[in-house]
């Protein structure tokens, strides 16, 4: 983007500075007085703007005229020229906003320098509200389980409407990414899609951040609602958002309007909410901590996404996909999933859903120094995972073995660590275990354990051959 407005009503003046452009490669417009210029704004948004303060036969001034653009088009850059300059002039555009102030007669290679330097901050604020915004191309949906799929088939559902969306889930589970299937499948794709984590603004800031401010050094800065105009809102854990700030957006849900922070206007919207939450919000209402209006204007379509373990059968598919996107992102091998890895994987826990599954990947590719297969005995120790009551973490071993084997294995390192555990004293290992002393000669002898006299103590071990 390399369009520049240049407004001087003196035309030599604005016909010098846009041949010297045009031969720079810039874009350039001319506009003699304030209504073509304010007519060229409204036809297209400038990248940046030369302006002349005194305007001759013009209902406006250069000074009316930044504060109107300012207030508008905030992100746009206003270089201030004027023949009849003096620091008073400079200070008073420089706190309306202007980007700088250059007085007449100008050094050309001066004036460069300065409108260099200004499309190069036009550049940074676009490429910044980009990634406030959060744009990128939508995640892929992947999976085959029945969990998967009746997930998918109810934002199928959803995502040609207008409907508002609340996604409950486990942290990690993929609801950002469902948040933006509907929104690259629905009538506003190429509208925004606008990311407000409400867990990371600070409670004191998030009414700045979702409205913006107006402010006389400033002018107006346009918040994150106003940036998403026309598109998807997406409320990342909802459930975090302070109070106060919650009355407010139910006032933008009704009317879809609201005041930025300073401001006296209304600014009108067009938007569709998508909300989540990995908390139980009819519990934080009845303990006054989140507004009953906003969880019903909200929850109009409630949709669940599943944890990774609702949909273990999509975890070979889901570690290859982040296999291949991180080679091609990061330049990290190219690996396949060993059969062992691929059931280690399926049986391990996942507190951390599909993120955690991400992060395990990018780790054995990270720290592997191979382009074979990845086996299971590359894949992190899970001994340490948090066991759900009434259950087990399998080691690697256990995990991809049939039942018969993967009964022996565990019997014969369960007693193997218990008799050590009792220091080698059979009767006490036998009492613990549950077991007649003799029943548990016979089931040490068919497993190969052994025990003898090493360095003082009696230890067992498993015979050579066993």
């Amino acid at each position: 983007m390399s369009d520049i407005l240049i407004t001087d009503d003196e035309r030599d003046i604005r016909e010098l500075i846009g041949d010297i452009l045009e031969d720079e490669g810039f874009t350039t417009r001319l506009a003699a007085n304030s209504d073509q210029c304010m007519a060229a704004i409204a036809k297209e948004v400038p990248a940046l703007m030369i302006l002349d303060i005194w305007l001759k036969d013009s209902n406006m001034d250069g000074i009316d005229i930044l504060k109107s653009v300012k207030r508008d088009h905030p992100e746009v850059p206003i270089v201030i020229i004027s023949g009849h300059g003096n620091i008073e002039i400079a200070v008073a555009a420089i706190k309306q906003g202007a980007y700088d102030f250059i007085e007449k007669p100008f050094n050309i290679d001066q004036l460069m320098v300065v409108i260099r330097r200004a499309m190069e901050t036009s550049r940074l604020r676009r490429e910044n509200v980009e990634l406030k915004r959060g744009d990128s191309a939508p995640a892929e949906m992947l999976g085959d389980s029945a969990a998967f799929r009746g997930m998918k088939a109810q934002l199928d559902k959803v995502t040609k409407s207008n409907g508002r969306v609340m996604l409950t889930g486990p942290a990690g589970a993929g609801k950002e990414i469902a948040a933006r299937y509907i929104h690259a499948n629905s009538s506003r794709a190429n509208a925004p899609f606008v990311t407000v984590n409400s867990a990371s603004v600070e409670p004191e800031h998030m009414e700045e951040a979702l409205f913006g401010r107006e402010s006389a050094g400033k002018g107006v800065e346009k918040g994150l609602l106003e940036q998403a105009n026309g598109g998807v809102v997406y409320l990342d854990e909802v459930a975090e958002m302070p109070m106060g700030t919650q009355a407010k957006m139910l006032r933008v849900l009704v009317d879809q309007s609201f005041q930025r922070v300073g401001g006296t206007e209304k600014v009108q919207v067009d938007l569709r909410f998508v909300s989540s939450t990995n908390r139980d919000l009819p519990k934080l209402i009845d303990a006054g901590m989140f507004r009953q209006e906003l969880y019903h204007r909200l929850n109009v379509v409630p949709v669940d996404v599943p944890s990774l373990e609702e949909r273990r059968e999509d975890i070979p598919l889901l570690a290859e996909y982040f296999i291949t996107m991180l080679n091609r992102t990061q330049g990290l091998p190219l690996r396949e999933l060993a059969e062992d890895a691929r059931a280690l994987l399926q049986t391990m826990l996942w507190p951390g859903n599909v993120r955690q599954l991400k992060n395990v990947v990018e780790r054995v590719l990270i720290l592997g120094e191979t382009t074979d297969p990845i086996s299971a005995r590359e894949l992190p120790s899970v001994q340490d995972a948090p066991a759900t009551e009434g259950r087990i973490v399998l080691s690697g071993g256990l995990a991809t073995l049939p039942l018969r084997e993967a009964r022996e294995l565990f019997e014969r390192e369960y007693l193997l660590t218990q008799i050590n555990r009792f220091g080698g004293n059979i009767s006490r290992t036998a009492s613990f275990v549950g077991m007649e002393r003799s029943a548990l000669h016979r089931k040490l002898k068919s497993l190969g354990v052994a025990t003898a006299n090493k360095a003082g103590a009696r230890v067992a071990y498993v015979e050579v051959g066993a």
